[in-house]
């Protein structure tokens, strides 16, 4: 796509601002940039219009197009020549945020990619541990479910997640390929509602070295998620390890 006033109309149609919004303009228009080469919508290799021509478009300052690029070349998701040319880039790492409670499923669907999954694991276990993190009595019965989840056939993440039978006991019986999250909100009397997160860093172990591909342990980022339903009982305990060369995780932050 050349930089001409039919590709600044085309790019500019995919923009909304809001002048009355919390977020600063150039905040709005890079996150939705960004947005945009992520889910390939801006396919690599668009030239972006030039800065006078956005801002002359969108109605807004060049100072608000210029620091949205500079972001966007942090994130190396574009790039800039001297004669003031702006290229998008092919994305490096898949780019995820943590501003939502949402399952893998819809994660891969934000980001345009096809997911897939493959069950290692789905027992009905008695862990006595487990039940007393869920603050259930010592035999109740749980759901343990470990998987490998794929993004358009490519091994991303190992998560083994355990499941309130208790509160949940439908799943016992319901059909975990697809997206769990799916099937609680659809069959399930509780949902979802928020969740506390951990992030750690770790390297991957065997079972990880051989989904992934790796031929040693390699840095991966481990997830640990606690999500409860409205009224605050635990549903869910999940520790998923994220393979760190395809893996970056955003988190958004007020003051």
């Amino acid at each position: 796509m050349k930089n001409t006033k039919a590709n600044v109309a085309s790019i500019t149609n995919l923009i909304t601002l809001d002048k009355n919004a919390a977020d600063p303009l150039y905040a709005q228009l890079y996150q939705q940039l960004e947005s945009l080469i992520l889910q390939q919508e801006l396919k690599p290799g668009t030239q972006l219009p030039t800065e006078t021509a956005f801002s002359e478009a969108l109605g807004v300052s060049k100072i608000t197009i210029k620091r949205s690029y500079m972001e966007l070349r942090n994130r190396k998701l574009i790039t800039s020549n001297r004669k003031g040319g702006t290229t998008v880039l092919t994305p490096g790492r898949l780019d995820t945020h943590m501003f939502k409670l949402r399952g893998f499923t819809d994660e891969m669907h934000e980001l345009g990619m096809t997911p897939s999954t493959r069950i290692l694991e789905r027992s009905i276990v008695n862990d006595r541990g487990m039940a007393s993190m869920f603050g259930l009595n010592s035999n109740t019965p749980l759901l343990k479910l470990e998987r490998i989840r794929y993004g358009d056939d490519k091994p991303l993440s190992h998560e083994i997640a355990w499941y309130n039978l208790h509160h949940l006991p439908e799943l016992a019986s319901a059909d975990l390929q697809g997206s769990i999250y799916q099937a609680i909100n659809q069959q399930c009397q509780y949902h979802l509602a928020w969740c506390e997160q951990t992030v750690e860093a770790v390297l991957s172990n065997d079972i990880e070295n051989q989904a992934f591909g790796f031929s040693f342990p390699q840095p991966c980022l481990l997830i640990k998620r606690r999500s409860y339903s409205q009224n605050g009982i635990l549903l869910e305990y999940v520790e998923g390890t994220f393979r760190g060369d395809a893996y970056a995780y955003r988190v958004k932050m007020k003051g």
